[in-house]
């Protein structure tokens, strides 16, 4: 993107060149140290935040607890209506916004506008829970007792999200949790902070034309240092936290030493099981593109292919033809298919991996490698490379967040793929491609995958917005966006009223003075 390009968005979206830590509503600059922004694009600076501080946290902290008084008194259905302008205001901004995840992140422009289109639905899903709301009606043992269930706001969340979703792992969370009567604090990836803040001014605003509290949303800057200002003060009765399996634990302890709540989206290691009876078309597609999308920087990327070996030789040389066709630059021209991973970190994490696989005993069949030269200077593009393995390799028991494909052959039946695909610590995304239906069936059943997520004949990535995301085992077994996930917002009660002249114990208990 040209610099005059990049400054346009930044200016449409109320972004300056220097930020604040904390915002809330308000322009005053933090004290805390510089994080600068760098697009792993092209290597230039777009611009920078300050941290927040620990003082400035408290205040964040104090602010949230006062909108909470107001919000939550507002009825479900209006904080519905504020949450539809909400999502009215991203459609607005979507080309620009869309532009600057593309840019900060890396992802693809297509990929950029995507994420805001993900935002965009979950404020539709939300507005519509706002008026579903549901609680329960349950019959009482004893007579003229009406026992029922409902649910009432949880107070102040808090969000950690990572670099790969910038903005709409948060619009996950917060849409939901803001019609549910919660307040949220966000902390963004220090990756990606300027995304953070344009996000921020746009509900900003939407709040402030209905004279509510800008501290509905706060926004908060900072490495985990910031993070665990969150994860340890008991005002935050929910921590929603999305990264590593390390930092998932780590959040796990902080939070549940103190009782709080915690929803974790940590690493997936996802497999694709390819069967004799798969459509190999629709194979090539979804592999592919669960392989290299997002530079297979996706929590649900496809990191396994695990192919039967009746037909191992026809996908190995497709996939190797496919590879071939890949084109990698710049994210923002629309004809390339892979742009860069986010940093030079992530750089050395691929290197790492693809060394280790070799030792271990891999083969390398479409070779890797750091692209240089002309397009290339921020160092932060590298080859998406398939190496054939066995799913027992310590390098394959890891997620790698690089575009690395395993190729695993198996034999036997469909449950002798399912042991391979089940075979690892995490459980986050799968998928079966299978034209047979007892193979799908199985794949679906008790004793099939035991991911969060099970799909046929599409491939790992790509979840929608109606249903609950989310993985099992060292994924974290939270969830997010559809479904029934808004009950992980709010507290339960369950009620019971007693319209009799009496007072009956339950279990027919006597008591009497």
């Amino acid at each position: 993107m040209s610099n005059s390009k990049i400054t346009e968005t930044l200016k449409v979206l109320g972004v300056k060149s220097e930020n604040a830590g904390t915002h809330s509503g308000s322009d005053q600059y933090s004290k805390g140290e510089k994080i600068t922004s760098t697009s792993p694009v092209d290597g230039s600076t777009i611009g920078s935040v300050t941290a927040t501080t620990a003082e400035e946290y408290q205040t964040a902290v104090s602010n949230a607890e006062k909108a909470f008084l107001q919000w939550r008194s507002l009825p479900a259905p209006q904080r519905g209506e504020i949450v539809r302008q909400f999502g009215d205001k991203l459609r607005e901004n979507k080309e620009a916004l869309g532009r600057l995840v593309s840019f900060e992140m890396g992802k693809s422009l297509q990929e950029g506008y995507g994420e805001v289109q993900e935002m965009i639905d979950i404020c539709d899903f939300a507005v519509g829970l706002s008026r579903q709301l549901y609680g329960l009606t349950i019959k009482s043992e004893r007579p003229q007792h009406h026992m029922q269930e409902q649910w009432h706001p949880l107070g102040i969340v808090g969000i950690i999200s990572a670099f790969n979703f910038p903005v709409a792992v948060w619009a996950w969370n917060t849409a939901i949790a803001w019609v549910c009567g919660d307040v949220c604090i966000w902390k963004p990836s220090e990756k990606t902070p300027l995304t953070g803040v344009a996000c921020q001014n746009i509900i900003t605003a939407v709040l402030q034309e209905n004279n509510m509290p800008t501290a509905v949303s706060t926004l908060i800057n900072g490495d985990r240092h910031v993070g665990e200002l969150m994860t340890q003060d008991d005002k935050v009765r929910l921590v929603s936290a999305t990264g590593s399996i390390r930092m998932g634990k780590q959040v796990a302890q902080t939070v549940g030493a103190r009782l709080g709540k915690t929803i974790l989206e940590l690493g997936g290691n996802n497999a694709l099981i390819v069967t004799p009876d798969a459509d190999l078309n629709m194979t090539l597609v979804g592999a592919v593109f669960g392989a290299v999308g997002t530079a297979g920087q996706r929590c649900t990327s496809t990191r396994r292919l695990i192919v039967h070996d009746s037909i191992y030789d026809k996908v190995k040389d497709t996939l190797i033809n496919a590879y071939k066709q890949l084109k990698i630059g710049d994210p923002l021209d629309e004809s390339n298919h892979v742009g860069p991973v986010i940093d030079r970190d992530a750089v050395n994490n691929y290197q790492a991996a693809l060394k280790k696989a070799v030792e271990e005993g891999g083969k390398i069949i479409v070779e890797g490698g750091v692209l240089e030269g002309a397009g290339y200077e921020s160092g932060c593009y590298v080859k998406p490379a398939v190496v054939e393995a066995e799913n027992s390799f310590e390098i394959v028991q890891e997620e790698t967040f690089a575009p690395i494909l395993y190729l695993i052959k198996y034999t036997g039946d469909v449950n002798d793929a399912l042991d391979l695909q089940n075979g690892v610590k995490q459980g986050l995304s799968s998928a079966i491609m299978t034209n047979n239906m007892r193979e799908a069936h199985t794949f679906l059943s008790e004793t099939g995958s035991d991911c969060g997520i099970a799909n046929v004949n599409i491939g790992t990535s790509g979840a929608e917005i109606g249903g609950a995301f989310g993985g099992e085992k060292e994924t974290g077994g939270g969830r997010e966006s559809g479904s029934d996930a808004w009950k992980a917002y709010m507290r339960r009660q369950t009620n019971t009223l007693n319209y009799s002249t009496e007072i009956p114990l339950a279990q027919g208990i006597k008591f009497k003075i």
